[in-house]
């Protein structure tokens, strides 16, 4: 059975919502086919026992400007967490946070034994410019990799692998800090001038959000695509005809359909959940791990910034490893023990999330982190794999590549 349509999107992920949300508002007609039993890609929630549980741990960034397009963040109903973090070196818990957020944490963070003080004036100075310089400053200045351009900020061995390297390691997916400096710097920005929080409901409920107004008839779940081509696309159920296509799945799925699509390394972690009885800290704070172990990247008592995360009398704890390998449960339970200093022999675990995907590596050259969306005749991708690797760059991408059909279906002609 042939059906018909304008555009057809291929995958209810971020950057597919995105695009349908633009191609809607415009009036042209779309469907959109997911092969999944629900809509957001790799942003989703499980909710199992009384616990929401985030298909490995992430977070949303106020600072982000394509949500103020999409959703009313007030929607999501956000806990917040400390715009800061704490770092674990031997017996010592330094806590640092960003004074403009948390004037009150300035002091300490000023006699954190972290580094030296010109390490942390200059890092002060690096994240400063990344939030106040235009982004096309930022994103034509002479690009390396994240750890080069570390070093070429002035900041010392001690402070890089102390505090740095585990930090980013956790938000880039990348423990060698090969991403280009261009996204560290749009990273370092969007901390700087936004907030960190979580929607009550799960991460779920953003791509809920940015489905909202979607006429729900349009969007077909359970429906893989088996081949995509020129004014076509083919499913198990019959083929849709179309004038333009969007391939908006992960990297590893488009460059199936699209066989002459470079193909996309991936980075990947793992998500250890457990529940514990009391909170190992009365913060919403992530824990870093700074005696150079090179296993935890981070730790956070999620419930503490949203409570509805853990049924009445629990508390969850969100601990991420990067890389491909995942330590046994065991193994992360002893790390936690020494991080949080407290015993974690009445603690429960939940499970052990992996995400293989997790994010599109993006070592230099990246140019203006703005690749090419349409392809020819007709077809288009999307994701954030055309954009900078994150929450952000899905929606950006969405956006930016429904634009591009828009042009292109009312071009003369």
């Amino acid at each position: 059975m042939l059906a018909e349509t304008d555009v057809v999107i291929v995958g209810g992920g971020l950057a597919g919502l995105a695009a349908a949300r633009r191609l809607h508002r415009a009036g042209v007609p779309w469907r959109l086919l997911e092969a999944g039993d629900r809509l957001g890609g790799r942003v989703a929630t499980d909710a199992v026992d009384g616990y929401l549980l985030d298909r490995g741990f992430q977070v949303l960034n106020t600072a982000y400007p394509r949500l103020g397009t999409l959703l009313d963040l007030d929607t999501l109903d956000l806990g917040w967490f400390t715009s800061g973090v704490l770092l674990r070196r031997g017996d010592r818990l330094d806590r640092l946070v960003n004074p403009l957020r948390e004037p009150g944490g300035a002091p300490g963070t000023a006699l954190a034994g972290v580094g030296s003080l010109l390490d942390r004036l200059r890092f002060a100075t690096l994240a400063a410019g990344c939030a106040t310089l235009p982004k096309s400053r930022l994103l034509t200045a002479p690009e390396t990799t994240s750890e080069a351009a570390l070093r070429r900020a002035g900041l010392s061995d001690t402070i890089v692998e102390e505090l740095l390297r585990p930090f980013l390691s956790g938000v880039l997916i990348d423990r060698e800090l090969e991403t280009s400096s261009r996204v560290l710097a749009m990273i370092l920005r969007s901390f700087a001038r936004g907030r960190i929080g979580l929607p009550a409901r799960g991460m779920g409920a953003l791509p809920a959000a940015v489905a909202a107004p979607l006429p729900a008839e349009l969007i077909t779940l359970n429906t893989p695509v088996a081949e995509v081509a020129p004014r076509r696309v083919r499913t198990r159920a019959g083929d849709i005809a179309c004038r333009a296509v969007v391939v908006a799945v992960d990297p590893p799925a488009a460059g199936t359909l699209l066989p002459t699509l470079a193909g996309v390394r991936m980075h990947s972690y793992t998500t250890y959940y457990h529940s514990a009885p009391q909170a190992p800290l009365d913060e919403s704070i992530l824990l870093l791990d700074g005696d150079r172990r090179e296993l935890v990247a981070n730790t956070v008592v999620v419930s503490n910034a949203a409570p509805g995360y853990a049924p009445a009398g629990r508390h969850l704890i969100a601990t991420s490893v990067v890389g491909p390998s995942a330590p046994p449960e065991p193994v992360i339970r002893r790390e936690l023990e020494r991080l949080y200093a407290r015993s974690t022999a009445d603690w429960e675990h939940l499970t052990t999330v992996a995400v293989p995907d997790a994010l599109p590596a993006a070592p230099p050259p990246q140019g203006r982190l703005r690749k090419p969306v349409a392809l020819g005749d007709g077809l288009f991708v999307a994701g954030d794999h055309r954009d900078s690797p994150s929450i952000q760059g899905a929606l950006a991408s969405g956006w930016r590549t429904a634009a591009a059909v828009i042009a292109q279906l009312r071009a003369p002609g």
